[in-house]
């Protein structure tokens, strides 16, 4: 559990580098001058002046970080150095950087996935144009009454052969066991890394094709050359986005209108743990969970909530709709509001990921005795 911590805080790191690097950068670039670059939130454990004039700290909340860029409030904005006194659109440059580095991130990790071997779904395509290792077909569904469920077959067993036959894809699967409706054939799996064989009698499922009632998939390692390594990468972040958009959609909506979220939210203890759980699987994994929570941060910072970015980029277009900026006062305590109100759902989250992952909370703290 010593390691999932630490794995978690790296990952996190990670995550937040970028995303405050982006930032850092483009701000510098924008002639803006960066006051602080700081990991996790203040208060400050440990600071240090570089020789560009940046304190870069550690601080006590690693919930985060923050690039703090001179008049990024509202203040100063008559010194050509500060945030506040450039045109809107370096400014809105500035503040999607950091999302679009978290983007990137993603993007570069399941390039980098791809390129080595991302465990996937094998179609077509994946046979044609890439490597395939430890290929197999895996069960992703349990039909209810029927044959498959009477014989204990269980979603994740792997079909390994039947009547003494390899498995060599679906398609010969469904052939040979259509000729076979009301015999019984001999079945291997894999379970819990075990072999084990059943006698299952195969039955008309549907359009007069016999099967056993399981959904099934083939699956393996899968790795391209890098132009299409590259290519599926970026490919895979943009349908990926337009998943999570969606996905964003619909918890903002079911919050608005008092239903029930319909999927789990974890806070940093449930990514902690979470983490530790992808860790067992390997390498490979914790690269794929690392991009995908990268792209969650960045579709979360573009949310138009205050002390986002995406609230602070809301209030540059106001500005450049009405063409004079809002009250420094008034953006203040609206992005401290929202600040606030952030804190106070981590807390809630936090609280309910510690009452739903309690057992592996409780097996941390005795192993760390």
């Amino acid at each position: 559990m010593l390691t999932t911590a630490l794995l978690f805080l790296i990952i996190l790191g990670i995550l937040v580098f970028v995303h405050e690097a982006g930032h850092f950068i483009v701000a510098r670039k924008m002639g803006m001058k960066v006051e602080e670059f700081g990991f996790g939130f203040p208060p400050r454990i440990w600071g240090k002046t570089g020789k560009d004039g940046v304190i870069y700290s550690i601080n006590w909340i690693p919930l985060g970080g923050f690039c703090k860029i001179k008049g990024e409030d509202g203040e100063n904005r008559t010194e050509p150095d500060s945030f506040g006194s450039k045109k809107p659109w370096r400014r809105s440059l500035v503040l999607v950087a950091g999302v679009a580095m978290n983007f990137l991130l993603c993007a570069v990790l399941l390039s980098f996935g791809f390129l080595v071997g991302l465990p996937q779904a094998v179609d077509q395509q994946s046979l044609d144009l890439g490597i395939v290792k430890d290929y197999k077909v895996q069960v992703v569904s349990v039909l209810d009454d029927k044959p498959a469920k009477a014989a204990g077959v269980e979603v994740g067993d792997v079909l390994l052969s039947f009547d003494g036959q390899p498995i060599k894809g679906v398609k010969n699967l469904v052939q040979y066991t259509s000729d076979k409706i009301g015999h019984t054939v001999k079945f291997q799996f894999e379970h819990d890394k075990k072999a084990v064989e059943k006698d299952i009698q195969i039955a008309a499922i549907s359009d007069g094709k016999g099967g056993i009632g399981v959904g099934l998939v083939e699956t393996g390692i899968v790795s391209y050359p890098i132009h299409l390594a590259i290519l599926n990468g970026f490919k895979l972040t943009g349908i990926l986005t337009g998943e999570f958009v969606v996905a964003f959609y619909n918890i903002i909506k079911n919050l608005l209108i008092g239903k029930p979220l319909g999927v789990e939210v974890a806070g940093p203890v449930g990514i902690a743990v979470l983490t530790g759980q992808v860790a067992k699987l390997g390498l490979i994994y914790i690269l794929q969970f690392t991009a995908l929570l990268s792209l969650n941060l960045a579709i979360i910072n573009l949310l138009p909530f205050p002390a986002l970015d995406g609230g602070r980029l809301l209030f540059v277009l106001i500005e450049k709709v009405r063409r004079k900026p809002v009250s420094q006062k008034i953006e203040g305590l609206i992005h401290g509001i929202g600040f606030s109100l952030l804190l106070i759902l981590i807390i809630i989250i936090t609280f309910q990921d510690i009452l739903r992952y309690s057992g592996a909370l409780s097996n941390f703290w005795q192993n760390l005795i």
